[in-house]
This record gives C-alpha cells, structure tokens and sequence, in this order.
C-alpha cells in the first residue's frame, strides 16, 4: 500500500515537471490585437520596412476589427507598395481603395497617388507609351472630381508634362515615317499632333517634319503652306534655317 502511494507522488511530481518544462519553451501566442499590429505596421513603414509592413497591415485587415480599421489598413498597403516603388501593385491597390470606398474622406488622396503610380511608371520615348496614357486619364480625372484639392497644382503641372511627353512622341513617330519614306503615315502623324495639341512648345519640329514631309510626298505646295507658317510663328527657331536650306535644294 505505501509503496503504491509513492509511486502515485512520484507520477504527480514527474507530471508537474514536464508541464513546467513544456510552458518554458512554449512560444507566446503572436498578438491579434488590431491597434498593437497598426502600431507595428507603422513602425515598419517608417523605417521603410515596406514588405514587413505590407505583411503586418494585411493581418489587421485580416482582423476585420472594424471597417475603419479595415480601410485604414488597405490605404496603408498601397502606400507601402508605392513607397517601395512597386508602382503597378500601387496603382492596383488605390483602385481598389475606391472602388470600396467612393465615399471615403481618402478617395481623393488614392485617386491622386493612382495617378502618380502611372506617371511614375514613365519612362523613355521609345518605350512604350501606356503609362502617359493612363497618367493623362487619370490627372484630367483628378481635376474634374476635385479642382480646388491641394493636390490640384501638383496634377496640373505634372499634366503639362505628359502632354510634352505625348507630343515628343507623335514627333518620334513621324521622323521615324520620314526616315523610313513612309510619308503618308509621317503627314497623318504630325498633322494629328498640331491638332491634338495646339498650345505645343514643340510645334516648331512638327512643321519642319510635316513641310519635308509634303514636298517627298510630291504635295509641294502643302510643304511650302507648312514651312510658311513655320516662318511666321516661330522666327527664331533653329529649324527655320534648315527649312529654307531645305527648299532651296528641292525647289
């Protein structure tokens, strides 16, 4: 009988030991508290953490504490991935942004980074284009929906610049059809960029271009008609001399 009783202390005692010995090296529970996660979230994109932000903000979105805290957490991701330059998941998550949240006192604010993520996506002239394309849509989108925002000087500005872009690029094209003896494409080409964008700086090529364009295309008096204008709206062009080297070989 006594020896029974031992051997049942002896078990307790073992038992208690190893539930000690398994809380010691049990890790503590990740917290799911929503605000203490914002913190550490905020924390990581100050210090530029971006992917550790990203991860940390998506379990708070993942909280579904509240659909503030749910909107707070989905506009902090996008600014992350702006922030860390991955511009097309940007743009991507700022649309979303709005499409959730119309309403939202931040849609503003996520329509003008959208529209940013594009503009920044610009590169080179001989690259593709769709980037301006979508920067332009969405800048002009910009000052329709909120004309007086503080961003709106910001977007006007970086609007003219598109615009340049896109008229640098209608000239590319036409030299290209020049060169390549394409006239007729090069004629379409720079025509449309005179209209599509009559306050252009750059007008001064788009003619030089365009009169070339006309006398190798055997349409010599339209030439002459593009060179004229060239003469009297932009006297102090460089391309003026060229133009009238130009017809004096070829006329």
């Amino acid at each position: 009988m006594k020896l029974s009783i031992r051997w049942t202390m002896y078990s307790l005692c073992a038992l208690s030991l190893l539930a000690v010995a398994g809380c010691a090296t049990t890790p503590e529970p990740v917290s799911r508290n929503p605000e203490k996660m914002a913190k550490e979230a905020e924390a990581f994109q100050s210090s530029r953490r971006y992917e550790d932000a990203i991860a940390q903000w998506k379990k708070v979105k993942e909280s579904y504490a509240s659909p503030e805290m749910t909107a707070l957490a989905e506009i902090k991701i996008a600014d992350a991935q702006f922030d860390n330059g991955n511009f097309i998941e940007a743009a991507a998550s700022y649309e979303e942004f709005r499409k959730l949240h119309p309403n939202h006192e931040k849609s503003a604010y996520a329509l003008y980074r959208q529209a940013l993520s594009y503009y920044n996506q610009i590169t080179g002239i001989d690259t593709d284009q769709t980037p301006v394309t979508n920067a332009v849509a969405f800048f002009e989108s910009f000052l329709k929906l909120y004309p007086t925002s503080e961003y709106a000087q910001e977007i006007r500005n970086k609007l003219e610049v598109c615009r340049m872009k896109q008229v640098e690029y209608e000239i590319y094209v036409g030299r290209f059809y020049y060169r390549t003896e394409k006239y007729a494409s090069a004629i379409k080409r720079l025509e449309e960029a005179l209209k599509k964008y009559p306050r252009s700086p750059l007008h001064d090529e788009t003619l030089y271009y365009l009169g070339k364009s006309y006398v190798r295309a055997g349409e010599r008096a339209k030439g002459r008609e593009a060179f004229q204008r060239l003469f009297n709206e932009y006297r102090t062009s460089k391309y003026v001399d060229e133009a009238r080297n130009f017809l004096d070989k070829n006329y």
